[in-house]
């Protein structure tokens, strides 16, 4: 893998997705290009009933493109194949200066544990995963392991270490 990347782990409401839109527009804001990946454990669909990409997949395609002056989006159905690997999604981004992925927990990649008191589980996820570099929770950590720990909330001190963990230079424009 050449692209640099950093994920953020944690059980349901464990402040994942808070973390990474915070962290997307950290790193924005210092002008570097952020791809982000998210893992569902559920169905999802972001289309809607009655568009015409809807009736499109409706009908069968294999893949539909919607196409405007401001955006794209590929929906590819798997129509009953095996969900791709991390390593076929990682594939398909454009270059960026990093991404960020929520969820893949399996992953070996660097990762911050995020923990809340609100989390639908609070069994620690360091003792198991060799791969997380952090822990950012909304509580005192008593179990960091010998690891970094950062406020849920400390957005620049945890960019500035993901930053550093992954070896980010200065923005392409800068």
């Amino acid at each position: 893998m050449t692209q640099k990347i950093f994920g953020i782990a944690g059980w349901k409401n464990s402040g994942k997705t808070g973390l990474a839109v915070r962290l997307v527009e950290e790193f924005t804001r210092r002008g570097y290009r952020i791809s982000t990946i998210k893992h569902a454990h559920h169905d999802f669909d972001i289309d809607k009933v009655g568009a015409d990409s809807y009736r499109h997949r409706q009908a069968g395609a294999h893949e539909v493109t919607i196409v405007s002056g401001t955006r794209y989006a590929i929906m590819h159905e798997l129509r009953g194949a095996p969900e791709p690997s991390f390593d076929e999604i990682l594939a398909r981004l454009a270059p960026c200066d990093l991404v960020l992925i929520e969820g893949y927990k399996r992953e070996p990649i660097p990762k911050i544990e995020a923990r809340r008191l609100e989390a639908a589980r609070r069994d620690p996820l360091v003792p198991e995963d060799p791969h997380i570099v952090a822990i950012a929770a909304d509580h005192a950590v008593e179990d960091a392991a010998g690891l970094a720990v950062f406020d849920l909330d400390d957005t620049v001190g945890i960019a500035d270490f993901v930053a550093r963990m992954v070896g980010l230079g200065a923005p392409a424009g800068a």
